[in-house]
């Protein structure tokens, strides 16, 4: 026993422990030896662990975790919670944060209208910037590097009125800084990503009427200045319809090889209750279709068309028709319903039916999901579509523009739907593509759209929704701690980010948030002065998180346990000057 340290029961000692600061925990172990003894007491360390961080005591402990001792030294010692740096040369705010996968560099993009590329050293360091004002840039949105880092995908926005849609996707040489390839992209949040080390995906949008378009989504190589005239730049991919106003937004891609051999598996809460889940729509098999079928809000106005059970789409128009002039649809559809109609019943027969077995069952498939934002009530993104990428598409050799189809498929349906009932900001996949996650803003319980220009009211509390790509289904509770207050015509994305333990999201509370993936609680708030539009984990160090905030600032933020590693690789000045004052006496 260390002398002056009073021997106190074990239980009253464990009392004091559970009200104790992180810092208080560590100098009574370094001070007591009976705190030594008690330490390795795994029963008190597993209820100090419960009470201390609230986790339910159904959670089982994290199985990389070999005691509850090293699980609560990771949670307390791990995380990036200690602002380390402040970027600050960005004149405007800061929109987004992209590390290579190396984690030696990552890119930051602005409303200043420049990309500016960083070296991640033991202090991180501006290497490069573009400006991309010279292209008619407004600003840039989004950056991306390809597998090996060789390549950097910028999208922007194009200057033009307010209500303009439309942008171009840059891709920049990581060798020499020099802009290979310029691709358009509408609309402007499609934002883009890389399907493979050459080829990235780009939107278009077409409108056929006032709440009708069609989204077609390009595939495209990135050496388009360089490649021969006789070699396929550019191929489409997909193309999809878009009922009330709504479009294709936010696209992403999931590798389904890695699904087998996840970092992190979440399958240990029970099921959600049927009343929090987020419905999951299989589209891809005829023979559950109506059960799988979203069960949409009644429409009071509209007389229901009989099933056309096979009747061509022609005939199930003419006879919209001829109901409408013979005065049989009552009451009277108004431009809108009539519009969304024809269109659903255009497309019935033009559309090519959706893959089969979308779960993948080879562990070393090739295959590749397309992840986007989407939906089918109003133009605010509410539901996230899944299409199947197969391995000949991978490519822009072959027919450029899908002569493959038969003449009378214009449309590609959607393999897999999720509807969020809200509004959705946010989707990031964690590093093994097995888990999506998803930031939305509920909208209110057992609402009805009728106008799809008025979508509804949309939550001030940000949901973090974990879906599993494996078996499309919905894991744990919604995550919540950040908030959003910007109404629908003003929502904007803010990017999160998934490691192998933690999570991290933006919020407009002017914070950003990390929580852990397998306990499911916020760990830390990480301040700004304004908007936290962007996070970033190190890709290969998920001690160091990055920030960007609208108050034009980047925030270096590392672990308790990574500040002290740091500092001791650092020379000690003090020391340095009191041994060069000895040698100047002697």
């Amino acid at each position: 026993m260390d002398a002056g340290c009073p021997r106190l029961p074990d239980t009253v000692l464990f009392e004091i422990f559970l009200y104790l600061d992180h810092a208080d925990v560590l100098s009574v172990g370094l001070v007591c030896q009976q705190w030594r003894a008690v330490a390795r007491d795994e029963f008190l360390w597993k209820e100090l662990f419960y009470r201390y961080y609230r986790v339910s005591r159904d959670v089982p402990r994290h199985p990389g975790a070999v005691s509850w001792y090293d699980e609560f030294q990771r949670l307390y010692d791990t995380i990036p919670c200690v602002e380390v740096q402040a970027l600050k040369e960005h004149n405007d705010q800061v929109l987004h944060l992209s590390f290579s996968h190396s984690g030696c560099l990552f890119a930051s993009c602005s409303k200043d209208c420049t990309v500016k590329i960083w070296s991640n050293e033991l202090d991180i360091s501006l290497q490069h910037s573009s400006n991309m004002r010279p292209y008619n840039w407004s600003y840039t949105q989004f950056s991306q590097f390809n597998s090996d880092d060789s390549l950097l995908l910028v999208s922007g926005v194009f200057v033009g009125p307010h209500n303009s849609s439309s942008g171009e996707i840059a891709v920049i040489s990581m060798e020499n800084f020099t802009l290979l390839s310029r691709v358009r992209n509408k609309p402007y949040d499609v934002f883009g990503c890389w399907l493979n080390e050459t080829n990235l995906i780009s939107g278009n949008l077409h409108r056929i009427g006032r709440i009708t378009s069609c989204s077609v989504l390009w595939l495209n190589n990135a050496f388009q200045g360089i490649e021969s005239e006789n070699v396929n730049v550019v191929k489409r991919l997909f193309k999809i319809q878009n009922l009330n106003a709504s479009t294709i937004r936010t696209v992403m891609v999931a590798d389904c090889s890695r699904y087998d051999s996840p970092d992190l598996l979440l399958d240990y809460e029970e099921q959600l209750a049927a009343s929090s889940t987020c419905p999951v729509f299989d589209l891809g098999s005829d023979s559950e279709e109506e059960e799988a079928k979203p069960k949409l809000p009644p429409e009071p106005s509209v007389q229901e068309l009989p099933d056309a059970g096979g009747v061509p789409a022609e005939h199930g128009l003419q006879q919209l028709f001829d109901d409408i002039m013979e005065g049989r649809v009552r009451p009277a559809m108004t431009e809108t319903e009539l519009e969304t109609k024809v269109a659903e019943l255009f497309v019935r027969n033009r559309t090519k039916p959706p893959e089969p077995n979308l779960l993948p069952t080879d562990s070393n498939s090739k295959t590749k999901y397309l992840i986007f934002t989407t939906g089918c009530l109003t133009y605010s993104p509410h539901q996230i579509g899944i299409k199947r990428i197969l391995p000949h598409q991978m490519t822009t050799a072959g027919p450029v523009l899908g002569e493959e189809r038969r003449s009378d498929e214009f449309f590609d349906s959607l393999d897999h739907v999720i509807d969020i009932h809200g509004h959705i900001i946010g989707m990031g996949l964690s590093p093994d593509h097995r888990y999506l996650y998803v930031n939305s803003r509920a909208w209110p319980r057992d609402c009805v759209i009728s106008d799809p220009m008025q979508p509804p009211p949309i939550a001030e509390e940000i949901d973090l929704h974990v879906f599993d790509l494996k078996t499309m289904k919905e894991v744990k509770r919604a995550l919540r701690a950040h908030r959003a207050y910007t109404p629908n015509e003003e929502c904007f994305f803010i990017f999160l980010d998934v490691s192998r333990d933690f999570v991290a999201s933006g919020a407009e509370d002017r914070h950003g948030y990390i929580w852990d993936r397998h306990y499911n609680i916020c760990l830390a708030k990480l301040q700004h002065d304004n908007v936290v539009n962007s996070v970033a984990f190190s890709p290969v160090e998920q001690e160091l998180l990055l920030t960007a905030s609208d108050d034009t600032t980047i925030k270096v933020w590392r672990s308790p346990r990574a500040v002290r590693i740091r500092q001791a690789r650092r020379p000690r000045p003090r020391k340095l000057l009191f041994s060069w004052l000895m040698n100047q006496k002697s």
